[in-house]
């Protein structure tokens, strides 16, 4: 009988080369990182339980749950709004896994395990913005798209949710965006033909964060 093997792979694995790519006659404008090994749950309100899982979520992480499009952070867990009365949870070390999440949501939402679904790409750098402006009808300038604004929206017309993380030390932006395993390669390639010009730095991390 044939044997089947299921460790989990990156879906950018076959595309994703560490190293340097496009314009080498300048410093990298972009970074470009995947992060792998994270959890991430969807959570969706029942009907007519939008205060009900607002309540649940706030007892569950000390914080509330995101009713606008933003995310929220504490040490090791963010929560990112995806629409109305849903959010993302996304973090690592599984202490916030379904398995967990379950028993604190039983009553108020359905609860669906997108870790494996999804790919996490980080982007960074003087040129992120003038990057993911190619590709995306949103306005990233600061003012428009601060710390921690989130967007349910395309990218390339592939579907992603986006949000601004925090800077990085040296005062560059990031933005992070997750898009569904099936999709990551042919985003992946478009991202770095936009960013060509700009040189881009590739990697990936073992871990959030």
């Amino acid at each position: 009988m044939a044997e089947f093997s299921w460790i989990s792979r990156s879906p950018l694995e076959h595309v994703l080369v560490v190293g340097a790519h496009g314009a080498r006659d300048v410093a990298p404008g972009i970074s470009l990182t995947e992060v792998r090994n994270f959890d991430l749950i969807q959570v969706m309100a029942r009907r007519g339980k939008g205060a009900e899982l607002a309540n649940a979520a706030k007892a569950r992480f000390g914080m509330a749950a995101p009713d606008l499009p933003k995310a929220v952070s504490t040490s090791d867990v963010t929560l990112i709004w995806s629409g109305p009365d849903q959010f993302l949870v996304l973090s690592k070390g599984g202490k916030h896994a379904i398995d967990i999440l379950r028993q604190a949501f039983s009553q108020s939402a359905s609860l669906s395990d997108q870790s494996h679904a999804r790919a996490l790409i980080s982007v960074a750098g003087a040129k992120a913005r003038a990057m993911l402006a190619k590709l995306s009808s949103i306005d990233l300038h600061p003012t428009a798209f601060p710390i921690d604004a989130a967007a349910a929206t395309s990218i390339d017309h592939t579907g992603v949710n986006l949000w601004r993380g925090n800077d990085r030390p040296d005062g560059q932006p990031v933005f992070n965006l997750l898009v569904f395993a099936s999709f990551a390669e042919s985003l992946w390639h478009t991202m770095l033909d936009a960013a060509a010009e700009y040189g881009v730095d590739i990697g990936y991390s073992g871990e959030l964060g």
